[in-house]
């Protein structure tokens, strides 16, 4: 890995809390480069487009998480089981497919960029055709060999050929490029908005596990066709064999770490059904469905600041103050939410979705504290792209896969479900140190235990106030208790974050809102 530079004239970032002595017009902003149309400052253009992909991100990820508690409601553990293995045997081998063609279309600079877009398009509906070619012929039979579940074959088959469907989302990229985040989000909302809707008529009309497949479809479908139909530039086959070595170079990292991610699910799916049964399946499926709202949030930042991360992928000082003020933005509400999910799961399982569920909530306990360490440094993986440099984010995601190989199954033999729930927490410490290793080695003299620690100092009073009173209660739980302890949990931990974290929030503000506001310190 190359050593950081930073642009001559730039400092590095002063750890002990200088200011950064950065210039508010960053690199890349010249209306003719095609990056940023009309030009304007790139900190105010990802500050807004971070409020806008917020705004959108919350409603449909919140969206989701609805549909998910809704079909709860109308589907028995087993329909989610046999989803949940969909997901997991089709759908997680769409991480294959992410292999990161709209990433490096975002992060070069050619002269003709519908010609740069075409060629992307082709190498992403090539790599697509084989991946849906080779489900269709050796993946989904081993599936339905593995897990023993005829259920599979259909549901399998109509996911696959939405695949290819999904390549016609690829306009999506130049939006995203230029950072015209409202338009990009506006057609990618048509997903999950008639997803949603056609989710839950087919579950209200006793469709099954098929709710989840039709919704599935008609979001794709719909949202693809207005992709196309509001493309800025033609879709057409366009070959250069120059370009396929540049995409091939910055891919196999991520097509591997795509590959060892879907290889750990799959192992602990398979277990889980073998040993636990389907039922314990749609427990997993069901944990993993609510802390995916955090996921959905890394998303959301990592892809408003990607293509401004790509404009300045030389300056390690810029670099640094973004990944540092962006994560500490994100962990406000990231920390809270899944500290939360840990405190509250009993109450949502006891006074929302049933008792049925109620095997999933030491599950949810673990997975909520987890996702909160996750988001530490989540949403590094942009940085590397954006230089170039993917080799670390295989290493991590391999090292992750080892760790829950060696522990997680073995875990999940000796205490099942609770076992899983381990497993899972233990290779994310492992994969957070692999992060925290190549982050301090691109940014020397990065504390990533202090900021760490930084994220999670806003929330601890709550959890003290919530345990304190929990031990004071007479007995007998209710639905209004716990209403009041999460709004006291949320007000306390606004009121935290706000002490500790005002200056920063003002400045996004001010960002936002084309104010002037002083810089604080990364």
């Amino acid at each position: 890995m190359r050593e950081p530079r930073s642009a001559p004239g730039t400092p590095l970032p002063d750890t002990a809390g200088g200011v950064l002595d950065v210039p508010m017009a960053l690199p890349g902003e010249e209306p003719g480069s095609g990056r940023v149309p009309g030009g304007g400052s790139l900190r105010s253009l990802a500050a807004r487009g971070t409020l806008v992909n917020s705004g959108f991100t919350v409603a449909f990820s919140a969206l989701s998480l609805l549909k998910g508690f809704i079909l709860a409601a109308f589907l028995s553990r087993s329909d989610y089981g046999v989803w949940g293995i969909v997901v997991v045997s089709v759908g997680t081998l769409v991480w294959l497919k992410q292999v990161g063609i709209g990433d490096k279309y975002v992060q070069q600079d050619e002269d003709d960029q519908e010609a740069a877009f075409q060629k992307a398009f082709t190498l992403e509906l090539g790599f697509t055709t084989i991946l849906v070619v080779m489900l269709l012929a050796a993946a989904i039979p081993l599936f339905v060999l593995l897990y023993d579940t005829p259920e599979l074959i259909a549901p399998s088959l109509v996911v696959a050929v939405s695949l290819l469907v999904s390549v016609f989302q690829a306009p999506l990229w130049i939006y995203y490029r230029r950072m015209n985040f409202v338009r990009q989000r506006v057609l990618q909302g048509v997903d999950p908005v008639v997803g949603f809707i056609v989710s839950v008529a087919l579950a209200v009309m006793g469709a099954g596990y098929w709710a989840f497949v039709g919704g599935l479809v008609a979001g794709v479908a719909a949202a693809s066709l207005a992709s196309v139909v509001n493309s800025p530039f033609r879709l057409r086959l366009r070959y250069d064999p120059g370009t396929l070595r540049s995409y091939v170079r910055f891919s196999w990292p991520l097509f591997l770490a795509g590959g060892s991610s879907v290889l750990m699910v799959q192992t602990a799916v398979v277990v889980a059904n073998d040993h636990l049964g389907l039922a314990a399946t749609g427990v997993i499926a069901l944990a993993a469905t609510i802390t995916s709202f955090t996921d959905k949030m890394d998303e959301l930042v990592t892809g408003t600041l990607y293509p401004a991360i790509c404009a300045v992928k030389d300056n390690v000082a810029l670099l640094y103050e973004s990944f540092v003020k962006s994560n500490r933005l994100a962990l406000m509400w990231a920390v809270p939410f899944g500290v939360g999910v840990t405190l509250f799961c009993a109450d949502i399982v006891n006074f929302g979705i049933g008792s049925r569920w109620e095997p999933a909530i030491g599950v949810l306990q673990v997975y909520g504290v987890a996702a909160a360490f996750n988001h530490v440094g989540f949403n590094w993986t942009a940085y590397f792209r954006a230089r170039d440099e993917t080799r670390p984010i295989a290493v991590a995601n391999f090292a992750a896969l080892i760790a829950f190989l060696a522990v997680g199954i073995p875990l999940i033999l000796t205490f099942g479900l609770e076992g899983f729930a381990v497993g899972i927490a233990f290779q994310g410490l492992v994969h957070l140190a692999v992060r925290a290793f190549y982050m301090q080695r691109l940014f020397h003299g990065f504390g990533f235990a202090r900021h760490a620690a930084r994220a999670f100092a806003p929330t601890l009073p709550a959890v003290g106030v919530v345990l304190a009173l929990r031990a004071l209660e007479p007995g007998g739980r209710t639905l209004e208790l716990a209403l009041g302890e999460l709004a006291l949990y949320l007000g306390v931990t606004a009121a935290a974050t706000w002490y500790l974290e005002a200056p920063l929030l003002r400045e996004a503000v001010g960002y936002v809102f084309g104010g002037r506001t002083a810089k604080v310190a990364a």
